[in-house]
């Protein structure tokens, strides 16, 4: 067990560099395995679940050289293993094991993936979209079992545009007889940098980042390298921090327009900054103005930012309202910055927060990944000490990130509790 301790109401000053993106690496890992040679992956974060995804690798005989943010891995021996309920219920991620192996092997069986509990997440688009190219699905005993004797390429029409589906089903149909069309795909960045990564070895993708996605089946991929994007969600929450106690606080290593629909939230409220395509630095600002904020599919304003900005609502003058849209979950976070002092009254899927309210420390539990994010947000803008147990969460997706607010005049710590 982890817990946070934080010493709150310091102002945050100098320059945060923006890790590798934690939903890209998440995918390109397990990708890795549909290369026939070698593979090197940089820019790679260095979270839990890159460790988790590691140890499935090698469970199923990959050789993987972790050095740095560099990541060799070679599956050219790789062994069809069921993935252990241990290994798979460690992150929702591990199901893109599912594709990679159907890609690779045409057979695969896996516990049921686990992951942050922020809501009903089936995975009913992807088992459709296997079953689509050829494959049978089987569920028996908390595991999946999939199967094709051969994958055919076919038009595949997502209900929904998920990140997670459009990228199984391009690591299914890279090898696939023929050509697969996905239509209403999402279109992430992290699809792009998958997309990338495939072509690179020698597949035929294109359309990444667009509603419809084609890939034309190839019987081999080679050796390649790929690039982790850096991560949005990341540089989103530290730009939430900087409007709140920023003083010419510096993030680098951005895309820009990854994170437009937050800039232009940020904007509204009143905060002040300068924006390049690589970096932003930003004031800050004592006189926030409510906003009303929705999530969206992208290129809106993605859900991972929604719980560390209605953080920011606290402070804003005035009434705010924020509605969530993806996940039916994602109000973890509301009991305990109520309990900091926030005024936020939830009603299904929205909070109405009155502002601006001070907050007070207190000890809080980290529900998820995100609302995590938001803990810490809170516990550093607010009077006293705060203590976030269950920090585990927090260290899946933000990489070294004590260490990082450390460095720019945040007092927190890590503590392991035995």
């Amino acid at each position: 067990m982890k817990q946070i301790k934080i010493q709150g109401g310091y102002t945050l000053s100098g320059s945060i560099a923006i890790s590798g993106m934690k939903n890209a690496a998440v995918a390109l890992i397990p990708a890795s395995i549909l290369c026939d040679e070698e593979v090197t992956i940089s820019n790679v974060p260095n979270i839990s679940d890159k460790h988790a995804l590691i140890d499935i690798i090698k469970l199923l005989n990959g050789q993987v050289n972790d050095q740095d943010s560099v990541l060799t891995i070679n599956t050219s021996n790789i062994l069809n293993q069921t993935i252990k309920e241990e290994l798979a219920s460690k992150l929702r991620a591990s199901y893109y094991f599912m594709g990679a192996l159907l890609g690779r092997k045409k057979h695969v069986e896996i516990y049921f993936p686990g992951g942050c509990n922020i809501g009903n997440r089936k995975i009913d688009f992807h088992l459709k979209g296997f079953q689509l190219l050829g494959a049978t699905v089987e569920e028996k005993d908390d595991k999946y079992i999939i199967h094709a004797e051969e994958l055919k390429g076919t038009t595949i029409r997502l209900d929904f545009a998920s990140v997670g589906a459009t990228i199984n089903l391009m690591l299914a149909a890279v090898k696939a007889k023929g050509q697969t069309i996905i239509e209403n795909a999402a279109k992430e960045p992290e699809i792009i940098n998958v997309a990338d990564f495939l072509n690179n070895m020698g597949a035929k993708i294109t359309g990444a980042g667009t509603n419809t996605i084609t890939i034309t089946g190839v019987e081999y991929l080679h050796k390649a390298t790929i690039q982790v994007l850096p991560d949005r969600i990341e540089a989103g929450t530290y730009l939430i921090l900087g409007s709140l106690i920023g003083k010419e606080l510096k993030i680098t290593n951005i895309v820009r327009k990854h994170l437009d629909a937050l800039l232009t939230k940020l904007t509204s409220a009143g905060v002040e900054m300068d924006i390049l395509e690589n970096e932003i630095t930003i004031h800050g600002h004592q006189d926030l103005k409510a906003i009303n904020v929705k999530t969206l599919v992208y290129p809106g304003f993605v859900t991972d930012w929604g719980q560390p900005m209605s953080v920011l609502l606290t402070q804003c003058h005035g009434t705010s309202i924020f509605e969530e849209t993806i996940y039916e979950n994602r109000m973890g976070h509301v009991p305990y910055l109520n309990k900091m002092g926030a005024n936020m009254k939830v009603k299904n899927q929205t909070i109405e927060i009155q502002g601006p309210t001070p907050l007070k420390g207190q000890d809080v539990v980290a529900s998820d990944l995100r609302a995590g994010a938001s803990l810490v947000i809170a516990g550093l803008i607010s009077e006293g000490s705060t203590t976030i147990q269950d920090a585990e969460h927090i260290l899946r997706g933000y990489e070294r990130i004590v260490e990082k607010l450390t460095n720019v005049g945040a007092k927190l710590e890590l503590i392991d509790i035995n």
